[in-house]
């Protein structure tokens, strides 16, 4: 089994996460469990009203999309898996059950190196990945798991555009266990300079690890350029990018 890829990108820091944190991020390619979390999203979406026609027009790429409310359940899945270009990778796939309709919204982070031999994370976002950007971690004193994400790539085609700042937005994470309550709590904003606040999650859920379901296989990825091992079919998106 490989290493994680958050505990390639942290080193050393990696072991100041409180123990639950390293339990939550310790999934690796070829460790034949997923993580599965189910809890209740406080608040979850866009609170802005004038901005969410503009999302309702992006929401089929499964990253960002308008609804908003407060107490609404969600379920993760956290998979542990190599990407069709090799990399060592982790998707999660979340449902975020609105009242009446259910929202999708799943990335895939891997794990690249560096320069200078280290490791880098970068998350591709949304059902055709379009999206990318360099994820800039750190642990607090607490050993909670705090992360920036870097300037962002739009994919269109053959196009790679990085976003200007003017245009970009930023989201910024943190990740703790909740000793009093006994759970995984998260916290997300996603600001943008001339817009403010364009999304927002924040709740807290249990976390358990359960056995691998049926996934694509190494015989059967080499056959296919889209294909990943170790992932199931369902948790794939419609679409793998290669460029950073």
């Amino acid at each position: 089994m490989s290493t994680p890829i958050y505990e390639l990108a942290l080193g050393s820091k990696f072991r100041q996460l409180q123990p639950e944190l390293q339990d939550y991020f310790s999934l690796a390619p070829g460790s034949g469990s997923y993580g599965i979390g189910e809890g209740v999203f406080d608040v979850v979406g866009c609170r802005q009203k004038w901005l969410r026609p503009l999302l309702a027009t992006v929401a089929g790429e499964e990253a960002f999309f308008p609804d908003y409310g407060e107490r609404i359940p969600f379920r993760i899945e956290n998979h542990a898996h190599i990407d069709p270009f090799g990399r060592s990778s982790l998707t999660a796939r979340r449902e975020i059950f609105f009242p009446g309709h259910t929202r999708l919204f799943h990335d895939t982070t891997v794990a690249e190196t560096t320069h200078d031999g280290g490791t880098r994370l970068v998350d591709y976002v949304g059902r055709y990945r379009r999206l990318a950007t360099a994820l800039d971690l750190d642990v607090t004193p607490e050993g909670r798991l705090r992360g920036v994400s870097g300037a962002s790539r739009l994919f269109l085609g053959p196009l790679r555009l990085a976003l200007p700042a003017s245009l970009d937005a930023k989201a910024y994470a943190e990740q703790w266990w909740d000793e009093a309550k006994g759970k995984h709590r998260i916290q997300v904003k996603v600001l943008q300079p001339h817009v403010g606040l364009v999304l927002v999650y924040a709740g807290s859920f249990d976390y358990r690890w359960a056995p691998s379901p049926p996934a694509t296989d190494g015989a059967a990825a080499a056959l296919s350029a889209t294909a990943a091992v170790g992932l199931p079919r369902y948790a794939e998106p419609d679409r793998w990018e290669r460029r950073v």
